[in-house]
């Protein structure tokens, strides 16, 4: 079996704690020598069972597919990434001009603005495209609701993000409207 190599060391760090395998390994390792036990580990394990994760992995054999195959929090090169931040920004455009078409000078149709919606919901890792899609289903002129595809990982902090801030007995954030008089 091989790891793929998007897999960084801090990754399988994060893994190996999330899924609680008995793997002993030190800061200092390598990633090489990260990969190896991690590898030997899913040989001697193949029957084993996992507990409940954010990773929906519940199994060795399920394990070995997820590390088989490109990591999921690496899919973006620098290049692709800044073509879906200026889609992004393109989209904010058009909805701070109204989401009226024929003001905003970045998109002649309505069709235009769906298309480039649909292509970066892919990302909802990057919080650009969650907050575009938050903007658009508030506004939205168009047909769709348009939900942002998080990794199990970033569902994750955003959870926990939010429990937080609705268990701190410090922090009360309300979300509504607030009317000032002044006399």
């Amino acid at each position: 079996m091989e790891i793929h190599k998007s897999f960084s060391k801090n990754d399988m760090i994060q893994l190996i704690n999330d899924l609680r395998l008995l793997i002993v390994f030190s800061h200092a390792d390598s990633k090489a020598t990260l990969q190896n036990k991690l590898i030997k580990y899913v040989e001697e394990h193949i029957e084993d069972k996992i507990p409940n994760n954010y990773y929906d992995i519940y199994n060795i054999r399920q394990l070995q597919l997820y590390l088989r195959n490109k990591n999921p929090k690496k899919s973006l090169s620098v290049k692709e990434k800044q073509n879906i931040m200026s889609i992004c920004k393109n989209i904010l455009n058009y909805i701070n001009c109204g989401c009226i078409v024929e003001v905003c000078p970045c998109y002649n149709t309505h069709q235009e603005v769906e298309d480039d919606m649909l292509y970066i919901i892919q990302w909802g890792d990057i919080p650009s495209v969650r907050r575009v899609c938050r903007l658009m289903n508030k506004n939205k002129p168009l047909k769709d609701h348009y939900n942002p595809i998080m990794s199990p990982q970033v569902k994750k902090q955003l959870d926990e993000k939010i429990d937080i801030h609705s268990t701190s007995p410090y922090l009360l954030v309300k979300k509504e409207k607030v009317l000032v008089h002044f006399d």
